[in-house]
């Protein structure tokens, strides 16, 4: 049963949102400290990665303001950390602080945590109260949980398509089937996703920048593209200064192909081989490889076959589907999956979320078997 959370635990859950394109790989954090009354003495929420966590920036809030926090409580929408990083425990600093009690949505799934800052802070004598909130605490940092449950990103699967579930014509046209304003949509799903992956297809067909451009923020997603005999070409748009690029080759090293990794290279690129079936890449090792490099979710754009490639390998977590109100007829479809002989064979999926955006319907559809967040 879902413990539904206070106002002032709603508040921190605003302010965690607030991180939502800042503070990975980090959580996403958000921090109210209250007297017993109510009375909001600071609040913050958790910066960028290497910066102050939410309950720092709250104590400072509450500093600057001349506020005293001693026997207040701490409304934290994450259990508060108990390791030294980049930054110091934060359960160390509430407790230095004298907050009298700490109310938290859910333990941090870290190892490095993992219930032991809420031991620390009750062996000071803090009162710790667990659970208003979890869900949406859990929902703001779905691939933080994934990268430290399963050690592999959070899979979100983007497709812009017609109501007939056509991405595009049998000549290739897509541009643009959906709206400006699904497509401003589209952009917030990538400011908050650590990488975006495309094929090599679309890179040579479209030469997409993948990046954030319709929203102010404060860091881009890396791009990572799927090209397995690396023919992505060193002048494509998807170099660009400061952003990281990964190319990911399937093993086909020659010494043609040496030159060519030499030239990626030199524009920047991280090249990796993780050769798989039939030539292609190795998808599960790829979201190993990703998952240890920090990245928490991965928003994978690319065309139907590549698309049909991560369905079949069973490592989508969900759909982001923008449905256009108009009927293509026969073109490109979502996914180009095998052949079913039997509809129990089908790739199942629960509705999570539908929205109307501009003209155009969202969906997020969550594949039936991955666990529940």
């Amino acid at each position: 049963m879902t413990t539904a959370a206070p106002p002032l635990m709603q508040q921190a859950l605003g302010l965690a949102a607030q991180a939502l394109f800042l503070s990975s790989p980090n959580p996403r954090v958000g921090c109210v400290i209250a007297r017993a009354d109510g009375t909001v003495l600071g609040q913050g929420f958790t910066q960028q990665a290497g910066g102050p966590h939410a309950e720092v920036m709250a104590l400072r809030d509450a500093a600057a303001a001349g506020a005293e926090v001693r026997g207040a409580t701490a409304y934290v929408t994450l259990e508060p950390c108990a390791h030294q990083g980049r930054t110091g425990p934060c359960c160390d600093a509430l407790v230095a602080a004298g907050i009298a009690r700490v109310v938290a949505c859910v333990e941090d799934p870290n190892p490095l945590v993992a219930g032991q800052g809420f031991a620390r802070l009750r062996a000071a004598g803090v009162d710790v109260h667990v659970g208003p909130g979890a869900d949406a605490s859990r929902e703001l940092n779905i691939g933080f949980f994934s990268r430290m449950l399963r050690g592999t990103p959070w899979v979100r699967l983007k497709v812009a398509a017609s109501l007939d579930g056509i991405t595009a014509l049998n000549n290739g046209a897509s541009q643009w089937i959906t709206s400006p304003e699904a497509r401003a949509d589209g952009q917030a799903w990538r400011a908050r996703a650590c990488a975006v992956l495309t094929g090599i297809g679309t890179v040579l067909a479209d030469d997409p920048r993948l990046d954030v451009r319709e929203l102010s923020t404060p860091r881009q997603p890396q791009a990572v593209v799927l090209d397995s005999r690396l023919q992505t070409p060193p002048g494509a748009r998807i170099f660009i200064a400061d952003r990281p690029t990964t190319i990911c080759a399937g093993g086909h090293f020659d010494a043609e192909t040496a030159g060519r990794k030499a030239a990626l290279q030199a524009r920047g690129a991280t090249v990796i081989d993780l050769p798989g079936d039939g030539g292609g890449v190795d998808l599960p090792a790829l979201l190993r490889h990703l998952g240890a490099q920090g990245v928490n979710e991965l928003h994978v754009e690319a065309g139907h076959r590549l698309n049909g490639a991560w369905l079949r390998a069973g490592l989508v977590d969900e759909l982001l589907l923008y449905l256009a109100p108009r009927l293509l007829g026969p073109g490109r479809g979502l996914a180009e999956l095998a052949p079913l002989h039997a509809l129990a064979d089908a790739v199942a999926l629960r509705f999570h979320d539908v929205q109307a955006v501009g003209p155009d319907l969202r969906v997020l559809a969550r594949i039936a078997r991955a666990p529940e967040r």
